[in-house]
Protein backbone atom coordinates (compact mmCIF):
# COMPACT_ATOMS: atom_id res chain seq x y z
CA UNK A 1 0.00 0.00 0.00
CA UNK A 2 2.84 2.30 0.83
CA UNK A 3 4.54 1.57 -2.76
CA UNK A 4 1.16 2.57 -4.28
CA UNK A 5 0.37 5.58 -2.36
CA UNK A 6 3.88 6.92 -3.34
CA UNK A 7 4.07 6.24 -6.91
CA UNK A 8 0.86 8.27 -6.84
CA UNK A 9 2.23 11.08 -5.51
CA UNK A 10 5.43 11.35 -7.02
CA UNK A 11 3.76 10.88 -10.80
CA UNK A 12 4.80 13.50 -12.62
CA UNK A 13 7.59 15.03 -10.32
CA UNK A 14 11.38 14.77 -9.64
CA UNK A 15 12.10 13.44 -5.72
CA UNK A 16 15.74 12.58 -4.14
CA UNK A 17 14.40 9.09 -2.67
CA UNK A 18 16.68 7.45 -0.08
CA UNK A 19 16.01 3.92 -0.50
CA UNK A 20 17.71 1.06 1.24
CA UNK A 21 15.38 -1.48 0.11
CA UNK A 22 15.66 -3.07 -3.85
CA UNK A 23 11.93 -3.17 -3.90
CA UNK A 24 11.76 0.42 -3.44
CA UNK A 25 14.69 1.51 -5.87
CA UNK A 26 13.74 -0.84 -8.62
CA UNK A 27 10.72 1.73 -9.12
CA UNK A 28 13.44 4.26 -10.12
CA UNK A 29 14.19 5.97 -13.34
CA UNK A 30 17.59 6.48 -12.18
CA UNK A 31 19.78 4.93 -9.56
CA UNK A 32 23.05 6.26 -7.91
CA UNK A 33 24.46 4.08 -5.72
CA UNK A 34 26.64 5.60 -3.12
CA UNK A 35 29.09 3.75 -1.31
CA UNK A 36 31.44 5.63 1.89
CA UNK A 37 29.96 8.71 0.78
CA UNK A 38 31.37 8.51 -2.64
CA UNK A 39 28.99 7.32 -6.36
CA UNK A 40 29.54 4.19 -7.02
CA UNK A 41 27.85 3.83 -9.77
CA UNK A 42 24.55 5.62 -11.65
CA UNK A 43 21.87 4.21 -13.96
CA UNK A 44 18.59 2.56 -14.42
CA UNK A 45 17.63 -0.89 -12.08
CA UNK A 46 18.64 -3.42 -15.19
CA UNK A 47 21.68 -1.29 -15.99
CA UNK A 48 23.17 -1.60 -12.52
CA UNK A 49 22.02 -5.67 -12.15
CA UNK A 50 24.14 -6.24 -15.74
CA UNK A 51 27.01 -4.03 -14.59
CA UNK A 52 27.12 -7.21 -11.60
CA UNK A 53 28.70 -3.94 -9.49
CA UNK A 54 28.02 -3.19 -5.56
CA UNK A 55 24.14 -2.63 -6.60
CA UNK A 56 23.92 -5.95 -8.55
CA UNK A 57 25.17 -7.98 -4.95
Amino acid sequence: MLERSARQALTGRTAVVVAHRLTRAATADLIVVMEAGRVAGPGTHDELLGTGGLYAR
